[in-house]
């Protein structure tokens, strides 16, 4: 068992990249991550494996499922099921955590 102290909005920084993303833990499928998107970038269409769960630390991102698409604010959180394709959007630079169970 470890313990660690992190402040999120400082994980990961975008300085002159469109996307970054920072692993803090991981176990089989399972994982904790911090990510960083510039505004109007895009995760391409992909699948979770697992059961995820995205929370805005900062910014606006959309997250896009076949027809339907969510708006997050800083502060939200969206939980989802595995095998749904889906694609991230960012209205604004963000940052999120991105946790799969």
């Amino acid at each position: 068992m470890f313990y660690n102290v992190l402040k999120a909005k400082d994980i990961v920084n975008l300085d002159n990249e469109k996307f970054q993303k920072e692993t803090l833990m991981e176990n089989n499928n399972s994982s904790l991550s911090v990510i960083a998107l510039k505004k109007e970038e895009i995760i391409d269409t992909h699948t979770s494996l697992e059961d995820a769960a995205v929370y805005v630390l900062d910014g606006e991102i959309e997250l896009h499922f076949d027809a339907e698409k969510f708006t997050l604010d800083k502060g939200e959180i969206l939980l989802f099921k595995k095998d749904i394709q889906h694609k991230v959007f960012a209205k604004k630079d963000s940052k999120f955590l991105l946790i799969k169970i």
